[in-house]
């Protein structure tokens, strides 16, 4: 199954349960929303989330293109990309999470021919705050799914940061991508790939860490669509689904990279052309730095072999199968001429910090106030430092 027939399949499945479809917004989040980039699909909906009315109702589905800057340094294994599109689907104070775990689990079984032997769930086994997740256990057992409970896992938003917001108990889809059959736990062997995680909205975070009820109980999913595009299709990495096929095809016949290395190179020059189609412009700080740090990454793994390599080697068809696919108004050579400047900004800082370098105060290994002055005074970044000494 091709990956726009995915997505046909999930809206068409969920639109005849009652799901509207909302128009999936850029990556840019709205304002007020402390985050740089949009990284769920929950992110546009959060005062309907937190009890405002939605015109279009109580049941919604979309597509929605999201960028992680957290996932970063996991880019190249995989199932691990910067800009990624999320499927996912909304009840707003509506039904419960079994109800959607039980539609889940009907799509990817009978909508799209997932053997349920492959599957394997885990929920909230509950903690000092709040009891355990026993109907969405029961509803995997009524199925037959094997089911693990975790704490930590399954609570959306994880992390240790108690970050404010909507929050609650999740039960998170692994689908098995190893050769025979399934062994193990989801916690206990990485060939469960998680393929989609239910939220039942219950809590909001406050600050402190401290929950309150929510006006009204929600339930929040959200699908990868490249990485369940990968498995469907047998594939071994979300970069060989088809949505990566012409960066497949052309890249390596233009720069030879390493399989880490054309991963990282496809992942980053991809981002960086839909940011760039969202509007965003390099910058020292915020969106902008992230744009600049993607592309900059890229320029080094590319001359790290060869210095004559560039950017505007990149063929123009990767540039607008991107804008495309994203659907995005912008012509590709308005994108080429933002890389091109950005190329030109950092081959002078390359020169520069070869300069610096070269002078007798910085031959032997470097102090953290060595690299603060060079970062502060010369704007030379730890990883662009680290990466002239070296070569």
């Amino acid at each position: 199954m091709r990956t726009e027939q995915l997505v046909s399949t999930f809206i068409d499945y969920y639109e005849e349960r009652g799901h509207r479809r909302i128009t999936g917004s850029t990556l840019l989040p709205p304002p007020g929303d402390p985050v740089l980039f949009i990284t769920a699909g929950m992110h546009p909906l959060i005062p309907y989330l937190e009890g405002r009315p939605h015109p279009l109702g109580r049941r919604l589905v979309n597509v929605q293109r999201c960028l992680r800057t957290t996932d970063l340094d996991e880019v190249g294994d995989a199932t691990h990309l910067t800009v990624f599109e999320m499927l996912g689907t909304w009840s707003l104070g509506d039904y419960e999470g079994p109800l959607s775990l039980e539609w889940g689990y009907g799509l990817l079984t009978d909508g799209l021919g997932v053997d349920p032997r492959l599957l394997h769930a885990t929920v909230h086994g509950g903690d000092e705050r709040i009891g355990p997740d026993t109907a969405s256990l029961e509803l995997w057992q009524r199925l037959g799914v094997p089911v693990e409970t975790t704490v930590d896992d399954n609570w959306w938003p994880g992390g240790a940061d108690e970050t404010p917001g909507p929050c609650g108990p999740d039960s998170e889809i692994f689908l098995w991508s190893g050769d025979g059959p399934p062994q193990s736990t989801p916690t206990r062997d990485d060939r469960w790939v998680e393929i989609w995680n239910h939220v039942t909205m219950t809590h909001r975070r406050f600050g402190d860490g401290s929950l309150a009820p929510l006006p009204q109980r929600n339930v929040d999913t959200g699908l990868g669509l490249e990485r369940l595009s990968s498995l469907l299709q047998g594939k071994p990495s979300v970069f060989e689904c088809d949505v990566f096929d012409p960066w497949r095809r052309l890249v390596p016949a233009l720069w030879d990279l390493d399989e880490p290395s054309l991963r990282l190179v496809c992942d980053h020059l991809r981002s960086a052309v839909v940011i760039v189609g969202d509007g965003v412009r390099p910058s020292n700080s915020g969106q902008g730095y992230v744009l600049r740090r993607l592309v900059r990454r890229v320029l080094t793994v590319l001359r790290r072999e060869d210095p004559s390599r560039g950017i505007e080697d990149l063929p123009e068809e990767l540039v607008r199968h991107t804008l495309d696919h994203f659907r995005q108004d912008m012509r590709p050579n308005d994108v080429f001429r933002t890389l091109r400047e950005e190329e030109q900004r950092f081959s002078r800082l390359l020169e520069r910090g070869r300069q610096v370098l070269a002078r007798p105060r910085f031959q032997g290994p470097l102090s953290e106030e060595d690299f603060h002055y060079l970062h502060d005074t010369h704007g030379l970044p730890r990883e662009l430092i680290t990466s002239l000494r070296e070569g």
